[in-house]
């Protein structure tokens, strides 16, 4: 079995792996004060070409989003994000497990306008008792998104302009970043996130780590304690050199987009394989997520030999499926599924 169902199968990219072998037996000061993790904010940084960022390694995505989000929000605020966000869809409820509404605009290719947040904020704070609706603070967007889509830079800076204007924070979910900035459909690059925004996160889970994300805060008003919220909830690892580790390495000589890149030319290469061989796309991703409406007879032959996401029905007869490659992907397997296709 072949799979394409999703980028977090494999395990790590070899030079992580070759690196936690050499220093197994070194001792290093835990929660994240080891040397590699110093080392790894301070690569980072320069990847971003800016300073005054603070930078926190944690393990996954849904933690990650937990706790940056409760961090920000009091009890009574929301986050605002597209119906098809993680945080809406994709993670159990976890931020209003711990007491904050989710609200939701209706996606536009996996995005929503600084319009859409405009209408959300607006129905409340134009109440005639505003405190007796929760009060939107933060916008939370993917990048890139759940649907394989990109921002482009003057859309966020949209987004993000509306958001310092009216007293919300913007708060980018980077699952997939490398995936993203490395995408012809975006003009965004990694320098220019922190005019964009106000936190991210440099997704490693999906992008060639074994396990781990790094947020990144360029607004000193949320800096404040946050390690506080990352030990309450239970996102401090003891044995933090693990994560700085491999973020050191895939911030040494681009590596994390030279992974990523690959990642997505096999995943293009699927993707103009379908289109001539007559398939029609659901998401015109440029990603390494591809979405192609299958006719059930054709899945049902393909799932002999290939493994992927069933994203939704799109009719009777056809199915929606996400095909995605990842950094491990090999050209190989891409020209076998060509061949089933």
């Amino acid at each position: 079995m072949i799979r394409f169902d999703s980028d977090y199968l494999e395990g790590a990219y070899p030079k992580i792996l070759k690196k936690l072998v050499e220093i197994n037996y070194e001792q290093e000061p835990g929660y994240g004060k080891d040397k590699y993790s110093k080392s790894a904010e301070n690569k980072i940084r320069k990847a971003l070409n800016c300073d005054n960022v603070d930078v926190h390694f944690l393990v996954g995505g849904t933690q990650t989003n937990m706790t940056v989000i409760s961090s920000i929000l009091r009890s009574y605020q929301s986050v605002i994000c597209a119906d098809t966000g993680h945080i809406n869809v994709h993670e159990t409820g976890a931020i209003e497990s711990f007491g904050n509404k989710v609200m939701t605009a209706k996606n536009h290719d996996g995005k929503i306008n600084a319009r859409q947040i405009q209408e959300l904020v607006e129905e409340q704070r134009n109440y005639d008792l505003p405190e007796h609706l929760v009060m939107p603070k933060l916008v939370f967007v993917s990048l890139p998104t759940e649907c394989g889509t990109n921002y482009t830079k003057e859309e966020l800076k949209e987004v993000y302009d509306y958001c310092k204007e009216n007293d919300l924070y913007l708060y980018i979910d980077g699952a997939r970043l490398g995936y993203g900035l490395v995408a012809k459909d975006t003009d965004i690059k990694m320098e220019d996130l922190p005019e964009l925004c106000d936190v991210f996160y440099i997704g490693g889970t999906k992008c060639g780590a074994l396990f781990g994300e790094a947020v990144v805060i360029i607004n000193d008003k949320l800096k404040k304690d946050f390690r506080y919220y990352m030990k309450q909830r239970g996102a401090m690892l003891a044995k933090g050199k693990l994560l700085g580790i491999q973020f050191d390495v895939l911030f040494e000589n681009d590596l994390y987009f030279k992974i990523c890149k690959q990642a997505v030319e096999l995943a293009l290469k699927i993707k103009e394989a379908a289109i001539e061989k007559g398939y029609k796309l659901y998401f015109n991703s440029f990603t390494n997520q591809q979405f192609i409406i299958m006719p059930n007879t054709k899945l049902k032959s393909l799932e002999k030999d290939f493994a992927f996401f069933k994203w939704q029905k799109y009719d009777e007869k056809n199915t929606v499926i996400r095909i995605c490659t990842s950094w491990a992907t090999t050209e190989e397997n891409v020209n076998k599924l060509i061949e089933k296709l």
